[in-house]
This record gives C-alpha cells, sequence and structure tokens, in this order.
C-alpha cells in the first residue's frame, strides 16, 4: 500500500510518517504543501491513503479536501489537526473525507487508523474531538510556556535553566508537568504538539 503523508510542519511531517513507516503498512511519502501533494498523487495515479493537514498553507479550508480527493481520484483523504474544531471535523466527514486524525494520537492508533481508513472505512475519533474543542492552552503557565518554548527549539534541560535563571531540576519538573497536560509521550512529541497547537 501506498501512503502520502502532506503537512507543511517538518516535524509533524516526518513524525507521522515514521509511526506509520516503522509499522511497515507499506510505502511512504511526504509532501510539504498541498500543491505538491496534488501533484505527487496524479503522477502516482493516487495513494491508497492520502493523511492532509487541515491549516496547511493552499488549502482555504475544505476545498483543499475537495481538490485532493480528485487528485487522489477519489481514493481515500483523510484530515489530520490537532486544533481543528468538531464542527470542522463534520463537516469534513460529509464531504466524504476518510476520517480525521488529531496529530497528538498514540502511534499505535495512528497506525490502526490509517489502516482501516485505507480499506474503505471511516475513522472519526469523536470523545477526542469533543475534548479538543476546549484545548490545553489556557492550562499551561507562564512558565511552562517558557520551558516549551525552549524544548521546541532543541535546547537540553540545562540550556533551558540556564536561559530562564532556573534550577535544571526545576525546568525537569516543569517538562515532566506541561507533558501531562499537553497528553505528550516525550519532548519531541510535546515540540510537535505545541506546534500545531501554536503554543510556541
Amino acid at each position: 500500500m501506498r501512503f502520502l503523508v502532506a503537512d507543511d510542519h517538518e516535524l509533524v511531517r516526518d513524525t507521522v510518517a515514521a509511526f506509520l513507516a516503522h509499522e511497515g503498512v507499506g510505502l511512504v511519502e511526504k509532501a510539504s504543501s498541498l500543491d505538491e501533494a496534488m501533484e505527487m498523487a496524479v503522477a502516482r495515479e493516487g495513494y491508497d491513503l492520502v493523511l492532509l493537514d487541515y491549516y496547511m498553507p493552499g488549502m482555504s479550508g475544505l476545498d483543499g479536501l475537495s481538490r485532493m480527493q480528485e487528485a487522489n481520484g477519489g481514493k481515500p483523504v483523510a484530515l489530520i489537526s490537532g486544533t481543528a474544531t468538531p464542527d470542522v471535523a463534520d463537516r469534513a466527514l460529509k464531504a466524504g473525507a476518510a476520517g480525521f486524525i488529531p496529530k497528538t494520537m498514540p502511534s499505535a492508533s495512528m497506525v490502526n487508523a490509517a489502516r482501516v481508513m485505507a480499506a474503505g472505512e471511516v475513522y472519526a475519533p469523536y470523545a477526542f474531538l469533543q475534548r479538543a474543542q476546549t484545548g490545553v492552552a489556557g492550562e499551561l503557565t507562564a512558565r511552562e510556556r517558557d520551558v516549551l518554548q525552549g524544548i521546541c527549539e532543541g535546547l537540553s534541560n540545562k540550556e533551558i535553566a540556564r536561559n530562564l535563571g532556573l534550577q535544571e531540576v526545576t525546568v525537569k519538573l516543569h517538562v515532566k508537568t506541561l507533558s501531562r497536560k499537553l497528553g505528550a509521550r516525550n519532548r519531541t512529541h510535546a515540540a510537535m504538539i505545541a506546534k500545531e497547537l501554536a503554543l510556541a
């Protein structure tokens, strides 16, 4: 099977593609824009599943979904996002999307969802979408946001501590707390979530 992950955030794109490739779902290719994704789909006569970032440049809302569906020859196209509202997901499904996948979804669940959609079924995690409506941005303290910014910049705990004038053990505590609030499994996952939710 052939999959295409289209997202303008390199970290998100590479992470999602790595999830799929690691599970041996088949050939996984990547695109950084809607136009590039459409060109690749046409050239390859469609993918078994396209995972399309809802907020990617060129999307223009659900218009991008429709264009990608046409370029993919009617084969499954699903939206991926961590910030789109339940209303957007509902309208996408009604417009024929194969499903909606939150980028914060655990890797095993994401792979299973991708397999379901590639097989022609529809996937939508409604419980998550209801939770996502409220978001997590307001739950982080100012200091946690500072630490998260450092993580997104690729800094170590020691470097973050030095920049913020904190003890390294304090930074470790903030990392643990903000990761729990974001539902992140590790630093890389926290950075991915932060970029998707525009928290850093």
